[in-house]
C-alpha cells in the first residue's frame, strides 16, 4: 500500500531531525546520534546501529536518503531491530494529543515491530545476530498532528542571523571611527555600502545598504529585534532559509524605496528586520493547525506590524513630519516577508488548499520584483543624475 502525503510529510520531519549536516543524507554517526538521543535510545549498541544503517542503504554509498529512510521506517525485516526504538523517537518528535480520543483501530497503518534484544558475535567477515522479540504495535496515524514547537532545534545552531548581526555591529564600528566631514560624516564603509539614488548602477547598494546604520539608537533597535525574531525563525526554518528571506526584505526595502523616494538615501536594516516579522505571520498561516494558539500569536504580529505603519503613514502624510525613517523600507519588507515566508518557510502539513495561498504569493512576489526593476531601469529620468 502506497505510503500517504501525509505519512511522508511526518518521515520528512524526522528525517529532517536527523540530518544534523542538512546535506539531506544521513551518515552512520548521525543515525546512531538520532537514535540514542533525548535518552530514549540510550541501550542501543554499535552494533544494532550498523546493522540496521547496512539493511538500509540499499545502494551501498554508505549513507541514508530519504527514500532509503522511509524503506528503514516500514520494511519488515527491519521492524524486530528497529521498530522499538524508532517508535520512542517518534514520540517524542511528534507527541500525541491528548485531548483527541484514541482509535482502536487506527486510521493508518498498524506495523507489527518487536523489542529486540540483539546478541551479535562476529565470525570471520560473517555477522550472526540472534533476536529475541516481544510484539507490539507501533501506529502511524494519519490524523496525528505534527507539534510545530517540537520543531525547535539547535542543531545545526542557530549562528546565521547572529554572524549578520556581528557584521552590521563591526560595520558600524568602522564608520564611526573613519567618518569624514568632507562626504557628509559617513565612514568608509557607507560611503561603498550605503544606498544612494545617484549610484543605482551599483548594484550592491541595493542589499548592502543593511550594513549601514546611522547613530547607535538606529543600531542597537534593529539587531536586537532582529535577533529576537530571526533566531527562532532559523531554529524551525534552517539558517539558508531565514538568510535568504532577510535578503529578500533587504532588496525589497531599498527597491520600494527607490520608486516612492527616488531622491532618498537608504541605511539600515529594517527592510530585513520587517521581513522577518511578517515571515512569523506566514509561518502561523501556513502552519495553522500544527501551532498552539494560533488566533493569540496572530493577533500580536498584526498589532505590531499595523500599529507601526499606521503610526508611520499617520507621521509622514497627516502630521508631514520630516524624518529620516524609511517608512518605504519597512513597507517593502513587510510584504517580501509575507510573500517570501509563504513559500519559502516549511509547511510542516502540506493542505490542498495552501498551494493555491502558496502559488499566490509566489506570483504576487514576482511581478512587484520585475515591476520594481522596471521602473528603476526604464524611468532614469526619475533619479538623480549618475556620479
Amino acid at each position: 500500500m502506497p505510503t500517504s502525503e501525509r505519512t511522508l510529510s511526518k518521515y520528512r520531519s524526522i528525517f529532517e531531525q536527523c540530518d544534523t549536516d542538512q546535506n539531506n543524507l544521513i551518515c552512520l554517526a548521525e543515525l546512531t546520534a538520532f537514535l540514542r538521543s533525548k535518552g530514549h535510545t540510550k541501550d542501543l549498541s554499535d552494533e544494532k546501529v550498523s546493522y540496521i544503517f547496512k539493511l538500509a542503504n540499499r545502494d551501498g554509498d554508505k549513507t541514508i536518503n530519504f527514500d532509503e529512510f522511509v524503506y528503514m521506517l516500514e520494511h519488515p525485516d527491519l521492524q524486530h531491530l528497529f521498530g522499538h526504538y524508532m517508535n520512542n523517537y517518534v514520540n517524542f518528535l511528534i507527541p500525541q494529543q491528548k485531548e483527541k480520543p484514541v482509535r482502536v483501530v487506527p486510521k493508518g497503518r498498524s506495523i507489527r515491530v518487536g523489542y529486540a534484544k540483539t546478541a551479535a558475535t562476529q565470525v570471520g567477515f560473517q555477522r550472526r545476530i540472534s533476536i529475541e522479540s516481544t510484539e507490539i504495535s507501533l501506529f502511524v496515524k494519519e490524523d496525528e498532528d505534527i507539534v510545530y514547537g517540537d520543531q525547535y532545534t539547535c542543531c545545526p545552531p542557530p549562528l546565521a542571523i547572529l554572524l549578520i548581526t556581528l557584521l552590521e555591529l563591526a560595520f558600524f564600528i568602522v564608520d564611526e571611527s573613519t567618518e569624514d566631514p568632507a562626504v557628509g560624516d559617513i565612514g568608509k564603509t557607507a560611503q561603498v555600502f550605503m544606498y544612494e539614488p545617484s549610484k543605482r548602477h551599483e548594484a550592491w547598494r541595493f542589499l548592502t545598504y543593511m550594513f549601514v546604520h546611522i547613530g547607535y539608537l538606529h543600531i542597537i533597535v534593529n539587531l536586537v529585534i532582529q535577533v529576537v525574531l530571526g533566531v527562532p525563525l532559523e531554529m524551525v526554518h534552517k539558517w539558508w532559509r531565514v538568510l535568504l528571506l532577510y535578503f529578500a526584505g533587504v532588496i525589497a526595502g531599498s527597491l520600494a524605496t527607490s520608486i516612492t523616494d527616488p531622491r532618498v538615501r537608504l541605511a539600515g536594516a529594517s527592510g530585513g528586520v520587517y521581513c522577518l516579522l511578517t515571515a512569523h505571520i506566514a509561518t502561523i498561516i501556513m502552519n495553522w493547525s500544527e501551532m498552539t494558539l494560533p488566533f493569540v500569536q496572530l493577533a500580536i504580529y498584526l498589532i505590531v506590524v499595523f500599529g507601526d505603519l499606521g503610526s508611520s503613514i499617520y507621521n509622514r502624510y497627516y502630521l508631514e513630519t520630516q524624518d529620516q525613517v524609511g517608512y518605504t523600507a519597512h513597507l517593502g519588507g513587510a510584504v517580501a516577508g509575507l510573500l517570501v515566508g509563504i513559500y519559502l518557510l516549511k509547511n510542516l502539513n502540506v493542505k490542498s488548499c495552501e498551494r493555491y495561498v502558496w502559488w499566490a504569493a509566489v506570483i504576487t512576489y514576482g511581478v512587484l520584483m520585475v515591476t520594481a526593476i522596471f521602473l528603476n531601469v526604464m524611468l532614469p529620468h526619475r533619479y538623480p543624475a549618475r556620479v
